[in-house]
């Protein structure tokens, strides 16, 4: 058993998880990342006090079922794979905080994140997002998501009803339009850069906002901001345009 009651395994190339492994059973911190692994083997459920479980960069299609039995996981990283889906039974890890599943094929969230109830924080960018469930309202203890690189068109209406989050990433979607944020009470700071949008989130005082017309770079008139989102789309670079002096005129 190492003394600091943690395996680090990354970046092997491994293909399947070395037994002996399995036979530490005060194991409290696991790292396989960077790996190919698609599989691990059902004795992993006797780590019953694997704390810290890091899965990540490897090709993994469907999730072990014997990760669902590591009830004192706390943080599970899951980035990088091939996953379609999560199994139901992923429901059981009532203790995670932590959960990362960026990176993979998820066409939408799958429901079973809405009952982790301590969740605290999600990563779930660079998959096929389109919109998230209601359901995610439940989770209570949740500060921060990370929804960067999806394929939202429409700012996810369920998280205007969760006023515990802190933190909001939409980073690189397709949301042309923000709705107010203002009445998000625990909200410090919102990511909404490279969105085709045409306004900034509204924010409550002491917010940042991270994206075009933040605090760095003022919003232009509302009337005109349709010609400067026509701009931005004519522009050959791909990139927003220099905001011209006559958007910037206080009195035009």
């Amino acid at each position: 058993m190492p003394p600091d009651k943690t395996v680090d395994l990354s970046g092997r190339q491994l293909r399947r998880l070395p037994a002996h492994v399995c036979s530490f059973r005060e194991l409290a911190k696991l790292y396989l990342s960077d790996n190919r692994l698609s599989s691990l083997p059902p004795e992993l459920a006797q780590l019953q006090n694997l704390q810290i479980l890091a899965l990540d960069f490897n090709d993994f299609k469907a999730l072990p079922q014997a990760v669902c039995t590591l009830q004192q996981l706390c943080i599970l990283y899951l980035g990088n794979n091939k996953l379609c889906g999560l199994p139901a039974e992923l429901s059981r890890l009532q203790s995670l905080r932590t959960l990362w599943i960026e990176a993979n094929c998820l066409g939408r969230l799958p429901d079973v994140v809405c009952e982790l109830a301590v969740l605290r924080t999600l990563h779930a960018g660079s998959n096929g997002l389109r919109g998230l469930p209601g359901r995610l309202q439940r989770l209570r203890e949740l500060r921060t998501i990370w929804l960067s690189g999806n394929l939202l068109t429409d700012f996810p209406a369920v998280l205007l009803h969760m006023p515990f989050l802190e933190v909001i990433d939409v980073d690189r979607n397709s949301i042309r339009h923000f709705p107010s944020l203002a009445h998000l009470s625990g909200l410090k700071l919102v990511i909404y850069d490279h969105n085709p949008c045409r306004n900034a989130p509204r924010v409550a005082k002491g917010v940042r906002r991270v994206g075009r017309w933040a605090e760095e770079t003022p919003e232009p008139d509302p009337r005109k901001a349709r010609r400067y989102a026509l701009t931005q789309e004519d522009s050959q670079e791909g990139e927003a345009p220099v905001l011209p002096s006559l958007l910037l005129s206080p009195g035009s």
